[in-house]
């Protein structure tokens, strides 16, 4: 007899409800949830693999300990305790700073990592924070906390309101969106072309979301600061600019309009590749739109113009009078708000407080850019990074430099990781964590409802029991936090019985705490009987909380409660800007630009060891446009070798005309062809690492975020 489970594909942002059908403890099939008021009965086969990861042999299950035989199977208890002694002894002998902790993106789609992960983090002290933050979303994070005051209060897109969305560097249609969770983003697209809506993309590839659109413009990749500051100089040029209500709230008006005017559409269209007229055609549709939104995401982020660009963004909406407007650029009135918990408890971001020894990169919000990691690791003297902790993360496939962190972490003195594989990375630990996967642990969007494109609700309890052999990712953390905190005497005993009492209480009674404090507790909301975890038990598929309402001026954080549209750090940088677009204006490179991509059946680097996410066509080419591969003697399926000053890869060409002439594109994630590893499904396909051909010194200047779009390579024939 077979059992239905009502739950919530954590894979990736968009928050798909599932059916999981489960005879005998084993999964029969994955299908859609059509009663789930967000995604609508949308899912994509990523979902579905979930089968896959739950029956993987590869996945670990029990706790492993290097040793000179190899490595072994040891009892939770003494796992804990051995890794919290070797993590104090570091310390002792060391200082804090000696030791470090890397998270990757996994960890924001489990609730409970997301909290007991805090603990550790605290339990560790002054110890040097790094995550994939720095790899993706930084600067988005930086001009909410600079504009909005708090680095948690982003603007996503009304999607459902919307009639005019010009979007940058992103391809909703296979991310199923990123810094906007949009259950069946496809859906919602269409019907905003439905309603007499137009999407624009603006992108150097023609992604399978450009080619949906209505309009695809190739932009020259690294160039979208100065596409955004063309923008903002037609508004004022043309005298469209509206601030709307929140006029009276914007201070540096009169700074920004200086600045832009330098950017006229005519000066940047030798370095953007897009004609003064389209400029400015795009900026009068945008003014005239009822209601018009500028969106973008990981192609504008990592570049060597982040900050900025995540800056514009919001200056774009702001000016047009579509930031925090029905149909514009809104904020999620999330059930649990981490804004108001975040600043509670004194955590609403920082910058550049402190910075990494060697190249002086800011810290934000606590942590380093993930490109220093590595320099931590190698300079010598005070500070050395000589032991590390990572959860869920990959580092050597998913950041720049990988052959470097390959070679330093080999040379650590101690390593835990927290994973269900030993990968690439986890292979130098001396003690592999592993916790339940999805579908054994309760589901609790805690970070994605904070970015909904509607405001919704779902809690969903585990599918399957814990095995009495297994642990959670909770008790993993806050078992080494309870540890760490007793081995290390000289902390104040008051910061360490709150941060006990607190983990002693389990996810579920933190989540409704959280939930009864939100802004839809008793009396508040919509929901008159007041939000709690025994609330949402009631409603299986989840609850609608309705439309994103206007949120500012209340919700600001600044210090005096008023949005700064030019900061003193973004007026700066623009001067980079300025000179950049003035020498690439020559022209003359001969190089190649090489961008990232990402595939539906895709989730960075862990997914690959899925077989029903890597069948078919191999998927890690190299994608050039016609005109190029002709010019370098190259044909589909022929290898080519890819190199930069760091590094070089022999890839497959595939040739397409979804490529702008001089770009060329290669998928992140890959390279499985290591020892050590136990992927025996990904080692078939090993593929090459984007990363492995990416300099750690290729930053943003302004934010230490690394370049993983835009950087020069040259491409021959093989041989």
């Amino acid at each position: 007899m077979s059992t239905v489970h009502l739950s919530t594909c954590p894979l990736c942002e968009a928050m798909c409800g599932i059916k999981v059908e489960v005879e005998q403890g084993a999964i029969q099939s994955i299908r859609p949830d059509k009663e789930d008021p967000f995604s609508q009965g949308h899912i994509c086969p990523k979902a579905a693999a979930l089968k896959d990861l739950r029956e993987d042999p590869d996945r670990l299950r029990r706790p492993l300990k290097r040793t000179a035989g190899g490595w072994q199977e040891v009892e939770w208890e003494r796992a804990l305790d051995e890794v919290a002694d070797r993590l104090s002894e570091v310390m002792k002998r060391h200082g804090e700073r000696s030791v470090g902790i890397y998270q990757g993106n996994p960890t924001v789609h489990s609730y409970t990592a997301v909290l007991y992960g805090q603990f550790l983090t605290t339990a560790m002290g002054s110890a040097k924070h790094f995550s994939a933050t720095s790899l993706d979303q930084l600067p988005h994070m930086l001009a909410a906390y600079q504009m909005f005051g708090h680095q948690l209060l982003l603007p996503v897109p009304d999607l459902d309101r919307c009639d005019y969305l010009l979007m940058l560097g992103a391809n909703p249609l296979v991310s199923n969106g990123s810094l906007m969770t949009a259950g069946c983003a496809e859906k919602r697209l269409r019907a905003l072309r439905a309603r007499g809506g137009r999407w624009l993309v603006v992108d150097p590839r023609r992604t399978r979301s450009a080619e949906a659109a209505d309009e695809h413009i190739a932009i020259r990749p690294g160039s979208d600061a100065a596409f955004l500051l063309a923008l903002v100089a037609v508004l004022f040029e043309e005298d469209r600019v509206a601030l709307g209500r929140l006029g009276d709230h914007c201070d540096g008006l009169d700074e920004l309009r200086a600045v832009a005017l330098r950017f006229s559409p005519e000066r940047v269209e030798p370095v953007t590749g897009i004609s003064a007229d389209t400029v400015r055609r795009i900026a009068r549709e945008l003014s005239d739109a009822e209601a018009g939104c500028v969106y973008g995401r990981m192609g504008v982020s990592t570049q060597p113009f982040g900050g900025l660009c995540g800056w514009l963004l919001n200056v774009l909406n702001l000016l047009t009078g579509n930031l925090d407007r029905p149909g514009g650029l809104m904020f999620c009135t999330p059930a649990v708000d981490l804004v108001r918990l975040g600043s509670t408890m004194g955590r609403r971001g920082s910058f550049g407080r402190y910075h990494s020894r060697k190249r002086k990169l800011p810290e934000f919000s606590g942590e380093l850019p993930a490109v220093t990691l590595v320099e931590e690791m190698e300079e010598p003297g005070e500070g050395q990074l000589r032991a590390l902790v990572t959860a869920a993360g990959n580092p050597v496939l998913s950041a720049p430099g990988g052959p470097r962190l390959d070679k330093a972490m080999a040379g650590l003195d101690f390593m835990v990781s927290v994973d269900f594989y030993l990968n690439e990375t986890t292979r130098h630990a001396d003690y592999i964590l592993p916790p339940t996967a999805a579908l054994e642990r309760d589901h609790y969007d805690l970070v994605f409802n904070a970015l909904a494109v509607r405001n919704v609700a779902k809690f969903a309890p585990a599918v399957f029991e814990r095995p009495a052999d297994a642990r959670h990712d909770w008790e993993i953390l806050g078992g080494l936090a309870h540890r760490l905190m007793k081995r290390r005497g000289g902390r104040s005993r008051w910061a360490s019985a709150l941060l006990w009492g607190l983990m002693c209480l389990k996810p579920r009674r933190l989540l409704d705490w959280s939930l009864r404090l939100g802004p839809y507790r008793r009396g508040h909301g919509t929901n008159a009987g007041g939000m709690s975890l025994r609330e949402l038990e009631k409603h299986p598929h989840g609850i609608d909380l309705g439309p994103l309402e206007p949120r500012l001026p209340g919700a600001l954080g600044t210090p005096n409660g008023r949005i700064p549209l030019a900061a003193r750090l973004y007026l700066d940088d623009v001067e980079r800007l300025d000179a950049w677009v003035t020498e690439h204006a020559k022209g003359g490179s001969e190089s190649l630009v090489l961008i990232g991509r990402r595939h539906l059946r895709s989730n960075n680097s862990w997914m690959h060891n899925l077989r029903s996410m890597v069948k078919g066509a191999m998927r890690c080419t190299l994608l050039m446009h016609p005109d190029d591969a002709k010019s370098r003697q190259l044909s589909t399926g022929e290898e080519a070798v890819v190199a930069t000053g760091e590094g070089r890869v022999t890839v497959p060409v595939e040739i397409s005309d979804e490529m702008r002439p001089g770009v060329v594109s290669l998928p992140h994630g890959w390279g499985h062809n290591r020892p050590g590893i136990k992927l025996s499904v990904a080692s078939e396909r090993p593929g090459v690492s984007l990363n492995d051909l990416l300099e750690i010194s290729d930053v943003d200047e302004l934010t230490g975020v690394a370049v993983l779009n835009g950087s020069a390579v040259t491409v021959r024939r093989a041989g």
